[in-house]
């Protein structure tokens, strides 16, 4: 059995004020909606968990109902951190779940074909990311001015989500980072404590996150050729 995580309690404050991105409409939809409609058309995903803010789940409910989004679910509240809601989440799924896939809330364009290549590479290594390969040149910067010093693009890449674990794995993964107390904003990050290793997996389609308004036209556009 395979899960899904929707990471889904944050404020996104790079959107503005007062703003709550992932129920802007975009396509006919709130984000969110668009994101669970992925992993509720994924073959592979038998179960999905949303990690809300409290107060939000009847709203969450009624996205359900609305748009017949059917398959086995279930809210949990999120925690201080998002690996604190990530643990909320691991602590809700279903026992006989063996994989799971952590996805960001206001990531609505991953692909079926994306999720069901990190559930595989995940099943092989015991972890995996959706990625792409930098293509920029980069440069990296001291005080946020000058350019310090050049970077190889070659070795450099963009994660993004699903990421998508053995639930032992990421489960052993978070409890030492829970143990050393520390803050980490990427669940890939926390393998790296247990030397756990990470498969890279390249999508052939655009995944981006909806971060700042000028995000939400290139959502659109996406959301409307699927």
């Amino acid at each position: 059995m395979n899960s899904a995580i929707i990471v889904a309690a944050g404020h996104g404050t790079r959107m503005g004020p007062g703003v709550d991105k992932l129920f802007l409409e975009v396509a006919g939809r709130p984000v969110v909606a668009h994101t669970w409609q992925r992993f509720h058309d994924a073959p592979g995903i038998d179960e999905i968990i949303l990690v809300v803010r409290d107060g939000m789940q009847a709203v969450f409910a009624e996205l359900a109902r609305e748009f017949n989004l059917h398959k086995p679910h279930g809210f949990v509240v999120g925690g201080a951190e998002r690996q604190d809601s990530v643990w909320n989440g691991l602590a809700a799924l279903s026992a006989k779940s063996s994989l799971v896939a952590i996805q960001d809330g206001a990531r609505p364009c991953s692909s079926q074909e994306l999720i069901a290549a990190t559930l595989e590479a995940a099943r092989e290594t015991g972890a995996a990311v959706a990625a792409r390969a930098v293509t920029d040149t980069m440069k990296e910067s001291d005080n946020g001015q000058t350019i310090a010093r050049h970077l190889d693009r070659a070795k450099l890449w963009a994660v993004q989500t699903p990421q998508t674990f053995r639930v032992e794995v990421i489960r052993r993964a978070l409890s030492e980072v829970r143990r050393r107390g520390l803050h980490l904003t990427d669940d890939t990050a926390a393998c790296e404590l247990i030397d756990q290793p990470v498969r890279l997996v390249a999508g052939a389609a655009p995944n981006p996150k909806v971060t700042v308004p000028a995000d939400l036209p290139y959502v659109a556009l996406l959301l409307a050729g699927r």
